[in-house]
């Protein structure tokens, strides 16, 4: 559940001869918190009327974990750009498919005898088929996640949740959420390239939010109930973002 942010300030503060520049801003939870993005931006919430003075404190008592989160963003490989020419490769559930060009009518994208073959007339001009593509995944997504999210909901039925409305959409930083405003969850688009076992990792957390909201003890240990191995659920999802 996100929580309501005021007005974001900026500021730094310097350790051991380095500069980290954070935003930070009040908000309604009770703790002081700190976020390193992708983008290696520094963001900080903390509780209503936290001085600065505090807040910097925070920082600097963090600074460390800060440049160590920093070291690991830039050891972390940098991501080929997808291509879409015949022989590329792309991910679904688990698992890769080469991309092949197949002469013929009418115009499909499908799953045969290992690859992800594109039938077009000619040779498709890049733009239709990252369209084509494109199209495909979010059919299948659409339709793996309306089956799981049954699965799981059948899972949890002696909890006494409701099965609510799923979204699916590309999401930066989360695979997913629940949102106790509108009883919606969302789903990451490319949970679809992820095992089958991770898919349903991500759906059975949300549905546990609907009954704790936290992520303390309690919460993984209603998790753990219904995915004993969440753990390395979670650890091979890393492999995918």
């Amino acid at each position: 559940m996100a929580l309501r942010c005021d007005e974001k300030k900026q500021d730094s503060v310097e350790w051991c001869g380095v500069t980290i520049a954070f935003s930070w801003c009040h908000s309604q939870r009770r703790t002081l918190g700190i976020t390193v993005r992708p983008d290696r931006s520094v963001a900080v919430r903390v509780p209503l009327r936290t001085a600065l003075r505090d807040v910097r404190a925070f920082v600097a008592r963090r600074a460390e974990w800060v440049l160590k989160v920093w070291q690991k963003q830039d050891e972390k490989p940098v991501k080929e750009q997808q291509g879409y020419a015949g022989g590329s490769q792309f991910m679904f559930q688990g698992n890769l498919y080469r991309l092949e060009f197949a002469a013929g009518t009418p115009r499909s994208l499908q799953l045969r005898d290992g690859s992800l073959l594109l039938t077009w007339p000619g040779t498709p001009p890049e733009e239709d088929v990252i369209r084509m593509v494109g199209s495909w995944y979010r059919q299948q997504t659409l339709a793996i996640v309306t089956e799981r999210s049954l699965a799981c909901h059948r899972l949890l039925q002696g909890e006494g949740i409701p099965l609510p409305p799923v979204t699916i959409r590309p999401m930066k930083t989360r695979w997913g959420s629940y949102s106790y405003r509108t009883g919606r969850i969302t789903l990451n688009l490319n949970l679809v390239k992820a095992p089958p076992a991770c898919l349903d990792y991500v759906i059975v957390h949300e549905l546990c939010h609907i009954k704790v909201r936290h992520h303390g003890p309690d919460f993984w240990r209603m998790v753990a109930r219904y995915r004993p191995d969440y753990l390395a659920e979670r650890r091979q999802l890393k492999l995918y973002t």
